[in-house]
């Protein structure tokens, strides 16, 4: 009975163990993939003057406002 208690606590460790490591790679997916997506979302940005574009609308609004 010993034995079959331990081998249980042994599956279930080993399957612990797996899971956790698998968590950290679905982490490490997620962030390279918000990078790739950070990436383009600049390339984009910046080959289109939307930054420029989009900082010029704001500062006419708070130009508005303080008029």
């Amino acid at each position: 009975m010993f034995r079959s208690v331990l081998a249980t606590l042994y599956r279930w460790k080993s399957r612990v163990v797996d899971e956790i490591g698998q968590t950290t790679a679905e982490y490490a997916l997620v962030i390279v993939g918000a990078a790739a997506l950070g990436a383009l979302l600049l390339t984009w940005a910046t080959k289109t003057d939307a930054i420029g574009d989009l900082f010029k609308i704001v500062l006419d609004q708070v130009k508005k406002l303080a008029k």
